[in-house]
């Protein structure tokens, strides 16, 4: 079992003193104990009327949400469970779809530079570490009813063992042996990167080719070139070769000499044809 010394609590006195207005980018920032899941209890506070960059933190989720209704599960602070309330006035909700691929482009820059392993994403939103790239993060981006609104989930394995990772293809921070496995600078770096790149896309309207976050997720994204077996629901399963992202943020597949551009909806499954 890991200690309370091993697996402190977040300063969380200390992260509003950094990350709050007039110091830093964000309007509020709670640290709870627990939570069933940030997602659904931050998309509940922005209906109450929440500010922008509102963000919440918990030390443990008991039932964390994934993409395709899949559980997010870990130990009690063994690593990042947050989520981001972003009122995004300046951006097309056409454009909304590129969210969680910016937020992997900053995952992927915040782990390299702190945890100096290496790093790549998997389309659409996972973080893969290490030489066997396995999935070490995931985020899910929910649009809220009502306004223009949208809550940006993240979950990343900080200090996981072997034996606690919830399935097996999964990793973490202390697995992969990254430089920094503290999970109070992990975050401070990761909400300073997220407005950074938010910054710089929302003053292009969202526009993923002059922003540069097309290049970026592009140049991060180990599912291209690969040949890949999707899984469509109900329909059959599409193989072919990942080719490119498109200007809306969908997958690329060539199979059976046509083109599929496949949205995140359109998808159950993506996977290495010779993977897992």
């Amino acid at each position: 079992m890991w200690s309370d010394l091993e697996r402190p609590p977040l300063r969380a006195v200390a992260l509003r003193r950094a990350l709050l207005a007039p110091v830093g980018p964000y309007a509020a920032l709670d640290v709870v104990a627990i939570v069933p899941s940030t997602n659904t209890a931050l998309a509940d506070a922005a209906r109450a009327g929440a500010p922008d960059r509102t963000v919440l933190v918990a030390e443990h989720q008991s039932a964390g949400r994934g993409r395709a209704a899949h559980s997010w599960v870990a130990p009690a602070r063994s690593g990042l469970a947050l989520s981001v309330l972003l009122r995004l006035t300046e951006v097309p909700q056409a454009r909304w779809s590129w969210l969680p691929l910016l937020v992997g482009v900053v995952l992927c820059r915040t782990v390299s530079a702190l945890g100096e392993i290496p790093v790549a994403l998997k389309w659409p939103n996972d973080l893969l570490l290490g030489a066997h790239q396995r999935k070490a993060a995931g985020i899910l981006a929910e649009v809220v009813p009502g306004g223009p609104a949208v809550v940006v989930g993240i979950g990343l394995n900080v200090t996981l063992r072997p034996d606690e990772l919830p399935v097996p293809g999964a990793t973490s921070l202390a697995i992969e042996q990254a430089a920094c496995t503290d999970r109070d600078p992990l975050l401070r770096a990761l909400l300073r990167a997220l407005d950074t790149e938010l910054r710089q896309w929302c003053q292009h309207r969202g526009d993923p080719i002059t922003s540069g976050l097309h290049e970026a997720y592009r140049k991060h994204c180990a599912t291209l070139g690969e040949r890949v077996r999707v899984e469509l629901p109900g329909q059959p399963e599409l193989i072919g070769t990942a080719e490119d992202i498109d200007t809306e943020g969908r997958l690329v597949v060539l199979a059976d000499g046509q083109r599929r551009a496949l949205s995140v909806g359109d998808v159950t499954h993506v996977r290495p044809v010779n993977g897992a």
